[in-house]
């Protein structure tokens, strides 16, 4: 079933988020502190019985310069240096193994799959730690450290995936001109912010992004995540106003509004995870080239393979080289 407005109403949703006045400077200074921090980058070569990719151990020094995994997945046999992908993926997920999300570099694109601090415990396997503690919290990731916007979790995530769009740019095997940031769900909101904070990335792909509108996502999301906001403020009763004061600062709307580089969006109009009104909220304030496609009959997956299959045609004329 349908979970939100109808389409001809999200076509023209505009978000009631607005970003608090010192959004860009609070986040140019946590930039700053980052780059006070040497990159680090360190690859490493790694064994698989894959025969077509190369794939390499990854870490470089993201916010804090804390260490960061990420899997480099190179194609063989293609020119170089290559277009690149950066990679994030879903909500209490990790990078996997080395012979897992092999889509771009089977399409013949460097792949840096990074993986999000602190997550891996649920779906695909992560090894990045978190050293940075947090106080009270609902069970999950959204309200961690959610007390202040400097100790709150996606503080330090979104750092880490500018670092990340940084990192890629100094192998020998990319071209820096072409590094394109893309995810599904929190990837897709993890790609929005990095699409922002590196304002000159070549291209975004956020297939049904997370992270984006959360005073409504937590008044109309059916399951979690975004469910975890209600049940944080429904024991911190006399937080609402703060919470959503630090929530201003990370809100893919802002994010979007600030970012230019050619994007492709994908919604399913029964997703109950993300509300697609979120979606549209970010879509529609959306300050780059864009296209979006709307999958009418689809939930989270937001058109799937299909979907992909779009990106990956949308990519190519903006990742060729001379584009």
């Amino acid at each position: 079933m349908l979970t939100d407005l109808p389409l001809a109403q999200l076509r023209t949703y505009t978000s009631a988020y607005q970003a608090p006045e010192d959004f860009d400077g609070f986040w140019l200074e946590t930039l700053a502190d980052a780059d006070e921090h040497d990159l680090a980058v360190t690859v490493t070569p790694v064994e698989t019985p894959l025969r077509t990719l190369d794939v390499f151990e990854v870490t470089y020094a993201g916010f804090g310069g804390h260490p960061i995994h990420a899997w480099l997945r190179v194609p063989k046999g293609q020119p170089r240096p290559l277009a690149a992908v950066v990679q994030f993926h879903g909500y209490g997920s990790g990078r996997g193994s080395a012979v897992e999300e092999l889509l771009w570099p089977s399409a013949g694109y460097a792949q840096l799959q990074v993986d999000v601090r602190g997550q891996g415990g649920a779906h695909a396997g992560g090894t990045t730690g978190d050293p940075v503690g947090s106080g009270p919290a609902f069970p999950g990731f959204l309200t961690r450290g959610i007390e202040s916007r400097e100790t709150y979790f996606y503080r330090r995530v979104f750092t880490d995936a500018a670092r990340a769009v940084a990192a890629v740019r100094v192998l020998d095997v990319v071209d820096p001109d072409r590094v394109a940031v893309a995810g599904n769900s929190q990837g897709g909101g993890i790609a929005l912010a990095a699409a922002a904070l590196v304002p000159d990335v070549a291209a975004l792909y956020a297939q049904a992004p997370f992270l984006c509108d959360f005073r409504r996502a937590s008044l109309i999301a059916g399951k979690a995540p975004y469910t975890e906001l209600a049940g944080y403020l429904a024991a911190q009763r006399h937080e609402v106003a703060r919470t959503f004061e630090v929530l201003s600062y990370f809100d893919g709307i802002g994010f979007a509004s600030r970012a230019l580089a050619p994007a492709h969006f994908s919604v399913g109009l029964m997703d109950d995870v993300v509300p697609p009104s979120t979606v549209f909220g970010a879509y529609n304030a959306y300050r780059g080239p864009k296209n979006l496609d709307v999958w009418e009959y689809n939930g989270h997956e937001a058109g799937g393979g299909q979907d992909l299959e779009n990106a990956l045609a949308a990519f190519e004329p903006l990742l060729k080289p001379g584009s």
